[in-house]
């Protein structure tokens, strides 16, 4: 996707800058495939631009009106199951509601596992997916961790490399903080779905001083790691009848409470997975209002 599909909109004040994680390429070199947009319904919504065979990771920044900016950054990282990036409900969605209220939002494009490059030979495989995954739901408990869900040997790889970009996106912004008008230390990540693993990843390894705070929606797991004695606040928001990453989000939520780290959690009755920016007539519709006052209360605006 380039900065030219992601012109500002009427309020904003200027074109979204891109900026590669990794000049020189990524580790390990770059991927044999090219990046492929397309666009499907989301979350029982509308259609949306989705983006797969990412290979060569980015930032685009999107800067607050200078009159509201308050010095905070933060990082978007949209979910896709490391497949896809949902790129515009929980992405740029979410990082434009951000700099509408000050804060400087950086969107994170990572690295993610291949898919066929032929539209029908995609379908294909993501519909075998999809099939394996419900069949793992279906009759028994809740799955309780990734691996319960997903057994996929790749998943392990695709993830780290996603946590790597994480981290390096973290680094770039604390580089660049003063150029880009955020304070060092006021940076923060908000993830969904496989973003929000890659959130909480950063999170339990930030690979230097910690976040800000981290908003892990619908996703994320300790893996059974001890939680870090400076981990930051946590926000957690998903919906009860998520049947893919209920379980598994709230266990998040405990193993940060039970390690004396501060965390919110919202779970609204109704509002499946995935439902990230999406105005779908559900609970969970006002879950980015409840973020923004947890902003607030934690000094973040």
């Amino acid at each position: 996707m380039s900065v030219e599909t992601l012109e500002p909109r009427i309020g904003e004040t200027s074109a979204h800058e891109e900026v590669l994680l990794w000049p020189e390429g990524p580790p390990g070199g770059k991927a044999p495939y090219d990046e492929i947009v397309y666009r499907a319904p989301i979350a029982g919504g509308a259609e949306t631009d989705i983006l797969r065979n990412v290979s060569i990771p980015s930032l685009t920044v999107f800067r607050p009106d200078p009159a509201r900016a308050n010095g905070v950054g933060v990082i978007v990282a949209p979910g896709g199951g490391w497949r896809i990036l949902a790129w515009e409900h929980e992405g740029i969605d979410v990082a434009r509601w951000l700099a509408a209220r000050g804060y400087a939002a950086f969107l994170l494009k990572y690295r993610l596992r291949g898919t066929p490059p032929d539209p029908a030979e995609y379908a294909r495989t993501s519909a075998e997916t999809q099939a394996s995954v419900a069949a793992r739901l279906e009759g028994g408990r809740p799955p309780r961790s990734l691996g319960e869900l997903i057994s996929d040997r790749g998943l392990q790889r695709a993830r780290d490399e996603a946590a790597a970009d994480g981290r390096r996106a973290l680094a770039l912004v604390r580089e660049r903080a003063a150029e880009w008008g955020v304070k060092p230390d006021r940076i923060g990540m908000i993830g969904f779905s496989a973003g929000a693993f890659l959130a909480t990843d950063v999170a339990m390894d930030p690979g230097g001083p910690p976040l800000a705070f981290a908003a892990p929606i619908y996703g994320g797991e300790t893996g059974g790691r001890p939680v870090p004695a400076d981990a930051p606040p946590l926000f957690v928001a998903v919906a009860v009848d998520d049947r893919l990453l209920f379980t598994v989000t709230r266990g998040l939520f405990d193993d940060w409470t039970d390690a004396g780290r501060p965390a919110e959690m919202h779970a609204y009755s109704r509002g499946g997975h995935g439902f990230g920016m999406a105005q779908l007539g559900l609970p969970s519709d006002s879950w980015i209002d409840r973020f923004g006052e947890w902003l607030v209360d934690q000094g973040l605006a």
